[in-house]
């Protein structure tokens, strides 16, 4: 005869899964940590390559946590933008809002990202520019495209006010000296994904500041 103690006891066991863990109950996990991981695997591989078993494995965690703690993968990719623009992306606003001139923050910009774009330890490139790379889902390959030209725009705004205080010729075309540093920074992101080294993006920058119109 098994005793009522006994039979709950074997009722806990039977309700354990592997590891002790209650059957149905969602493993918990560092959401900061795994967000950083799925950072990470969208930076190496693109919004369309990564999967969603890629992001289980990477972060460690189910898909039902990951869904419940997340949302869908979008939802993840769209943190991730944020999480990267706050950690890795910011160097570029910050360049054009601390620097005094336009030229001087573009300057800086380049400068930093040939060592943001091949620092050791992390995916080389920039994510924002990477991830729509073969990208078929729309919304987030407009999303992606959103930004890049709102950094434009902003490199834009802040060479036609120097154009304005006259630090800059008046014949500037602001719209094309923005292009064109867009175009810098990007290429300067494949670059780095194809193996160019800080050195090699610099000499790149010093280039690119070499017809930067003067008074």
């Amino acid at each position: 005869m098994v005793s009522s103690s006994g039979k709950n006891e074997r009722a806990g066991v039977a309700g354990r899964g592997a590891g002790g863990r209650s059957r149905g109950r969602p493993r918990s996990f560092d959401r900061a940590t795994a967000l950083e991981k799925a950072l990470m695997a969208f930076w190496e591989h693109g919004y369309e390559a990564t999967s969603v078993s890629d992001l289980t494995r990477v972060m460690d965690i189910g898909t039902p946590s990951l869904y419940a703690a997340f949302g869908d993968k979008r939802s993840l990719f769209e943190e991730v933008v944020q999480e990267y623009g706050a950690r890795y992306g910011s160097f570029g606003a910050r360049a054009l809002a601390e620097e005094p001139t336009a030229r001087a923050g573009i300057e800086r910009m380049l400068r930093e990202a040939a060592v943001e774009y091949t620092a050791p330890g992390r995916p080389h490139g920039c994510l924002v520019i990477h991830a729509a790379a073969n990208c078929s889902t729309s919304e987030v390959e407009e999303s992606l495209r959103e930004r890049r030209n709102a950094n434009i725009a902003a490199i834009e705004d802040r060479i036609a006010a120097d154009v304005a205080e006259g630090l800059l010729p008046p014949h500037t075309d602001a719209a094309a000296l923005a292009r064109y540093t867009g175009a810098m920074i990007q290429g300067m992101s494949q670059q780095a994904r194809d193996g160019a080294s800080r050195a090699e993006l610099e000499a790149l920058a010093e280039i690119a500041l070499a017809i930067w119109p003067r008074l």
